[in-house]
């Protein structure tokens, strides 16, 4: 995932920052846009919506007229038939502006890309393999408007509800792109798109951290879409089981992984545990080592991201996942995302290419 997103190339001794200042704007637009997809999810306002039209779709209904002609469209769908039948008017609004806002926040984050990183190639600020790396996000996130219409359309056929492995892929996509501009950004701003990330050691113990934050993401996503968060809500045990029934009830045994509520959420308590264990680990190991002062900051923010996210899951679970609350969990989850790719980005080794040996930085 990082692998590609490294430092920007062919900035040709240009000043960097006011691109990677740009970059670090969309990252906060992704930011906000999963947020706000977590909110949509949260309050089943996802299937609002029943068409895609992404050029000409982001003009909301603006009369009385067009109001009655989208909520009959609705009507005609599982989601209304089966679970909102009798639903007014109103409370129809109130779930379609969670999805719309959704999708009018995917439209801006492509403009808010293309047209600067136009202008940007145009000024020659930008080019060789930097232009070819922001292409290939751009690319991402025109799959990822794509992506969320596939994940929609799951919904609208005969159960009211998306599929979970669509649910996944989406927000799996939404934190690779995340992930991939952020780290852009900081080579950016850190080695003013000089060093590749041939020229780079990846920290072994930082990129393992990253890899099992992303993991527990996307299992936290398998969560959502079963609405696994409602089988068990007590914590440590699982209504006083470590190991609840039912946890391996279904054939083949690996169908459980990702078809069984009760594993589901099993397993998405003990990969953040485990995850909680490397990151606190890769702290302790790394805080008295004589790393840079962005290095050591990024290590104490990791730690700290990880302590608020097992609080908040853990009240998430307990509280029988209060909207506040499950949505602060998905938020503070892009934090410590954000906080092991800027750990991973600054425990980077650089190569000294003359005695083949890599220093630490």
């Amino acid at each position: 995932m990082v692998a590609t997103a490294g430092a920007g190339i062919g900035s040709q001794g240009r000043n960097m920052r006011p691109v990677a200042i740009w970059l670090l704007f969309c990252v906060a637009l992704v930011f906000l846009m999963v947020v706000v997809g977590g909110l949509t999810r949260l309050t089943h306002s996802g299937l609002s919506i029943v068409d895609w039209r992404p050029i000409t779709g982001w003009l909301p209904p603006l009369d009385a007229a067009a109001w009655q002609s989208t909520f009959e469209n609705y009507q005609r769908f599982p989601e209304y038939q089966k679970l909102n039948q009798g639903m007014t008017l109103g409370e129809f609004q109130s779930i379609f502006w969670f999805e719309y806002l959704h999708r009018l926040l995917g439209r801006s984050i492509g403009v808010a890309f293309l047209l600067p990183f136009l202008w940007f190639m145009i000024s020659r600020r930008i080019g060789g393999r930097l232009a070819w790396r922001l292409g290939i996000i751009f690319g991402l996130g025109a799959a990822q408007g794509g992506v969320g219409w596939w994940m929609v359309r799951s919904g609208l056929v005969d159960q009211p509800d998306v599929s979970h492995y669509r649910l996944a892929t989406h927000l799996g996509l939404a934190v690779v792109i995340y992930a991939l501009l952020l780290w852009t950004a900081l080579s950016l701003l850190r080695d003013g798109g000089r060093v590749g990330i041939s020229e780079q050691r990846m920290h072994r113990g930082a990129l393992g951290c990253l890899a099992a934050v992303f993991i527990t993401i996307v299992s936290g996503a398998l969560v959502a879409g079963l609405d696994a968060g409602f089988a068990y809500n007590t914590f440590p045990t699982m209504n006083g089981m470590w190991i609840p029934d039912g946890v391996m009830a279904l054939t083949p045994w690996y169908a459980n992984l990702l078809e069984n509520t009760i594993t589901v959420q099993f397993d998405h308590r003990w990969l953040a545990i485990a995850t909680s264990a490397g990151i606190f680990a890769l702290w302790w190991r790394e805080r008295s080592r004589s790393h840079s002062r962005y290095a050591q900051l990024a290590l104490h923010a990791v730690a700290v991201a990880v302590l608020f996210q097992v609080a908040l899951g853990i009240a998430t679970v307990v509280l029988v996942v209060p909207l506040a609350v499950a949505a602060a969990h998905q938020g503070n989850a892009m934090i410590l995302l954000s906080a092991a790719v800027t750990g991973l980005h600054a425990l980077q080794a650089p190569v000294n290419r003359e005695s083949g040996n890599r220093a630490m930085v």
